[in-house]
């Protein structure tokens, strides 16, 4: 099979849900980094027309969002499947996969991880307080909603390791650095899963740079 190419951002959190699915399935791939800002070039829009992190390319088909490229390189390489059969797990796994999309990253993730993390290293951004405190309803919305739905299961699904846990640690991994995230987190069964999933080989092999996990 032919080898990936993963372009995008070094500490991207949908960067490092991709690598990490790769390293699970035992695949080949190659990473392409990108400066910040370089993502928004007239070369990289012919990767990905929107500018977004990342963009992968595996012989002579290109593909970008982080939930079709996970899809297809379960569907395409080797290894364990990281998506369940069981019709209510998979339903699961994709409503945890849109939860994050749709609410963690634009409510949480932007104005509290970027304020208190992404800004601070990339740009030396002073971390605006306002933001922070204006985003701790939905911040605490979506870690009680995604902690119902881990319950008591090793995994957000159910007993294995799904797209929905790759494609969320590495976001909760983030948040988990702010005081906010160690707030919300500390002591619920999303603690235990954060440790668990950050002992996997296929995490601790797509570490983000250094400065990101020395940020707060």
């Amino acid at each position: 099979m032919s080898e990936f190419i993963v372009h995008g951002i070094p500490g991207s959190p949908f960067m490092r849900a991709v690598l990490a699915a790769l390293e699970e399935k035992g695949a080949t791939y190659r990473l392409q980094a990108l400066n910040p800002g370089e993502h928004r070039t007239e070369a990289y829009r012919r990767l990905h027309p929107f500018n977004r992190i990342p963009a992968v390319q595996h012989g002579d088909f290109t593909l970008y969002e982080t939930q079709a490229i996970l899809r297809y390189i379960d569907a395409v390489c080797d290894g364990p499947a990281l998506q369940p059969k069981d019709p209510r797990a998979a339903a699961r796994m994709n409503q945890l996969m849109g939860i994050n999309d749709w609410y963690f990253f634009p409510q949480v993730g932007v104005p509290v991880v970027f304020q208190r993390v992404v800004g601070p290293v990339l740009i030396g951004l002073k971390p605006d307080e306002a933001v922070i405190a204006a985003a701790q309803p939905n911040a605490a919305n979506c870690i009680r909603v995604i902690n119902d739905i881990l319950g008591d299961q090793a995994f957000l699904t159910g007993e294995t390791l799904s797209l929905a846990d790759l494609q969320l640690f590495p976001q909760l991994d983030y948040f988990g650095q702010t005081p906010e995230g160690r707030a919300l987190i500390g002591g619920t069964a999303l603690n235990g899963w954060m440790q668990r999933m950050a002992a996997r080989p296929s995490l601790q092999a797509t570490l983000p740079p250094e400065p990101f996990r020395q940020a707060v």
